[in-house]
C-alpha cells in the first residue's frame, strides 16, 4: 500500500512520486490550501492538498485528526521561508495527487499532537493504543527495541545461549510475594509466576550450558513505585567458570557498547568501584549518584564528649552515627528553605536537621558562624568539624545524628536533593560498581539474619569461618551496577557446593525439612559436579527509562499497570464466574 515511510523522505526524493500511509497528526487550512502532517512510526511529513485538484481537495476538507490515509504524491522543495529545521523532513513536502481515506476517527479523548504533562495517567493508560501513537512514546519504544537488539547481539557474539526458562514454576517466596496460579488438574495446588529465573539459570550451569542469557518476564506482587511494576522485564545472564572480576569486566563492555550504539555516548573505561562500606560512609547509599559531588563526613568521634545529647547520644551508641554534609555557598539558604529540607529528611525518620552557616570563619573564627546549636559545642568540636569538612566562608554544614540507618537514608537522600536543586550535579553519565556487600543483615522485627541479596549468593572464600563466628561481618561475592543513582543490575558469584548452601539455609533459620521442600531440587543438583558460576540481572525497563530520560518505567512499556497494579485498558484484574472457580476447586472468602 505504500512505497516509503513518512519520516524517511528528504531532498533526495525531489520530483519522485511516492505512496505513503499514516495518521493525520495535524490539519491546517491556509487560504484555501490544506496542509496535513502525516504521521507513521518513522516520523512526520507535510502533505499539501491543492484546490486545483478539486476531487482530492474535497476529500481533504473532510479529514480530521487521526484519520487513516493513503496518499500518493510528488515530492518537492518547500517554498522559501517555510522550511522547518526542527523536522527531519522539514525541507520538503508532498503535493498530493491521490488520496484514499482508509478509516475515519472520532475525536480522540487525549491530545496526540504534542505532549501534555497534565493529561491524567489513568486516562492515557485506558486509551494506551492512542497514547502510543504520540511521537515521544513511539521513540521510546523504538529505543527499547534498539536496546534489546544491541544487547542480544553482544551476548550472542560472546557465546551466550538464549534459553527460555519456565513461567509456571514452584512458589519459593524470598521477600516479595509470588503471583499464584491455581492448577485445574491438581486441585488445591498452585504454580507461581517467577520472580526471576534465578534457580533455573543456576541449573543450566549445572547442565553444562556454560553461558546463558534471557530477556525474561518476571512477576512480583509488591508495593509499587515509579520504577516498579508487577510484571517487568530483565536481562538475565549466567556464566560458568568465571569470577567476579571477569564477569563485571564483560558486563562493562556490554554497557559501554550499548550506550555507544544507541546514544553515541562514551562511558568511562573502566567503571569506578566502591565497596559497600565506602559507599555508605561517603554517600549514605549503596546506589550513589556520583554526579553529585557532595559527601557525608563522619564527625562521630568529635561529638562523644559534648554536652549536647542530640549529638552525644548517637556518638556513643555503637549503632549510631553523627555525620556532616557541607553545602558549597549554602549560607544563602533562607530559614524557610532550611525548614523545607528539615521536613524532607523527616520522611526518612530523622527527627531534625541541625546546621551551621559559615558566614565569616576566615577572619572571625567561631564568631563568624551562625547556628542555634553552637552554644552546645565546645571549640574543639567546632574546629574539628570545620577542618574535617573543609568548609569555607559562604558554606553551610548540615548534620545528621541518629541510628546509622536513619542518618544514611536521610543525609544520603538530602545530598542528592541538594545537589540537583542547587545546580551542583554534573550533566553526565556516572556508572559505578558497588562491591563487597555484607552477606547478611539483621531483621530487627524477627531478630533473624536475612540474606542481603538472596540465599544463593556465595560468601568470600576467606569469609567461610565468619558464618559461624560473626555472620554480620561476612562479606559476599555480590556486585551491583549503579548509574546516576539508579541500580541498573545486580548479581553475584553463586554457591556451588551443597554443604555451603545448607550452612546458609541453616543460618537463615530455614529448617532442613523446609529447605528440602522448597529447594530440594537445587540441593540435589549441587551434589553432581556443579561448576563455579555467577551471573547478573539488569532491569531492562529501568535501563530504557534512564536512556530515554522518561519519568517512570510505565513510559517505556507498551502496556503497563498503574501504581495500584491495575490495567485501565482491559480492566484487569477482574472477577471470574463461579463456573471457573468451581473448576479450579476454589471458593472466595468475603473480605471486610
Amino acid at each position: 500500500m505504500r512505497s516509503h515511510y513518512c519520516g524517511t523522505i528528504d531532498t533526495g526524493f525531489i520530483d519522485q512520486t511516492i505512496e505513503l500511509c499514516g495518521w493525520v497528526h495535524r490539519r491546517r487550512d491556509h487560504g484555501g490550501v490544506i496542509f496535513v502532517d502525516l504521521r507513521d512510526r518513522s516520523g512526520l511529513v507535510q502533505v499539501v492538498f491543492d484546490p486545483d485538484r478539486a476531487e482530492i481537495f474535497t476529500q481533504a476538507e473532510r479529514i480530521r485528526s487521526e484519520y487513516v490515509l493513503r496518499v500518493e504524491g510528488r515530492v518537492r522543495h518547500r517554498p522559501e521561508g517555510t522550511v522547518n529545521p526542527e523536522m527531519p523532513t522539514g525541507e520538503i513536502e508532498v503535493l498530493a495527487t491521490g488520496l484514499e481515506v482508509l478509516n475515519a476517527s472520532e475525536t480522540p479523548p487525549i491530545q496526540l499532537d504534542e505532549y501534555h504533562a497534565d493529561v491524567n495517567e489513568e486516562l492515557r493508560l485506558r486509551y494506551r493504543y492512542l497514547d502510543l501513537r504520540r511521537p515521544e512514546m513511539q521513540q521510546r519504544l523504538r529505543t527499547r527495541a534498539q536496546v534489546t537488539s544491541t544487547l542480544r547481539r553482544f551476548l550472542d557474539d560472546q557465546g551466550f545461549l538464549d534459553i527460555e526458562t519456565p513461567i509456571l514454576t514452584k512458589s519459593t517466596p524470598e521477600g516479595a510475594r509470588d503471583y499464584l496460579v491455581p492448577s485445574r488438574v491438581h486441585p488445591g495446588e498452585f504454580y507461581a509466576l517467577p520472580q526471576s529465573p534465578q534457580l533455573f539459570k543456576q541449573l543450566l550451569m549445572m547442565s553444562g550450558m556454560d553461558r546463558y542469557y534471557q530477556i525474561a518476564r518476571c512477576f512480583r506482587d509488591e508495593d509499587l513505585r515509579a520504577d516498579r511494576q508487577p510484571e517487568f522485564t530483565q536481562l538475565d545472564i549466567e556464566a560458568s567458570f568465571i569470577d567476579e572480576a571477569e564477569l563485571t569486566a564483560l558486563m562493562e563492555r556490554m554497557i559501554r557498547e550499548l550506550f555507544r550504539e544507541v546514544l553515541s555516548v562514551e562511558l568511562p573505561d573502566p567503571f569506578p568501584r566502591l565497596t559497600y562500606d565506602e559507599a555508605m560512609q561517603r554517600y549514605g547509599s549503596d546506589r550513589p549518584d556520583l554526579r553529585v559531588p557532595l559527601e557525608l563526613v563522619d564527625v562521630k568521634d568529635l561529638m562523644q564528649d559534648v554536652d549536647f545529647k542530640v549529638f552525644a547520644g548517637p556518638a556513643n551508641d555503637p549503632n549510631g552515627r553523627v555525620a556532616a554534609l557541607r553545602v558549597p555557598e549554602g549560607a544563602k539558604l533562607s530559614r524557610k528553605e532550611i525548614d523545607e529540607y528539615t521536613k524532607y529528611v523527616g520522611i526518612f525518620g530523622a527527627r531534625g536537621l541541625a546546621y551551621i552557616k559559615v558566614n565569616d570563619w576566615a577572619t572571625k573564627g567561631r564568631e563568624g558562624l551562625q547556628s542555634p546549636i553552637l552554644k552546645n559545642l565546645p571549640d574543639a568540636a567546632v574546629d574539628g568539624v570545620m577542618e574535617r569538612t573543609g568548609a569555607v566562608d559562604g558554606d553551610l554544614i548540615f548534620f545528621g545524628a541518629d541510628k546509622t540507618r536513619v542518618v544514611n537514608e536521610a543525609l544520603g537522600a538530602l545530598r542528592v536533593k541538594l545537589g540537583h536543586e542547587r545546580g551542583l550535579a554534573e550533566d553526565a553519565w556516572r556508572p559505578v560498581w558497588v562491591v563487597d556487600f555484607p552477606m547478611f543483615e539483621r531483621d530487627e522485627k524477627t531478630d533473624r539474619w536475612q540474606a542481603l541479596h538472596h540465599p544463593f549468593t556465595a560468601p568470600g572464600e576467606d569469609q567461610l569461618e565468619l558464618l559461624a563466628s560473626n555472620p554480620g561481618a561476612c562479606k559476599s561475592r555480590a556486585y551491583d551496577l549503579v548509574l546516576n543513582g539508579t541500580e541498573l543490575g545486580g548479581g553475584s558469584i553463586r554457591i556451588h557446593r551443597e554443604e555451603v548452601q545448607r550452612r546458609i539455609f541453616e543460618l537463615l533459620q530455614i529448617s532442613e525439612e523446609d529447605a528440602n521442600d522448597r529447594f530440594g531440587f537445587l540441593l540435589t543438583a549441587l551434589k553432581f559436579g556443579c561448576p563455579p558460576h555467577g551471573g547478573i540481572a539488569f532491569g531492562l525497563d529501568r535501563l530504557v527509562m534512564l536512556m530515554t530520560a522518561s519519568p517512570s518505567i510505565r513510559d517505556v512499556m507498551a502496556f503497563p499497570k498503574t501504581q495500584a497494579a491495575a490495567c485501565p485498558l482491559t480492566g484487569a484484574p477482574a472477577a471470574v464466574d463461579q463456573a471457573q472457580l468451581k473448576e479450579l476447586a476454589l471458593r472466595l472468602r468475603a473480605t471486610s
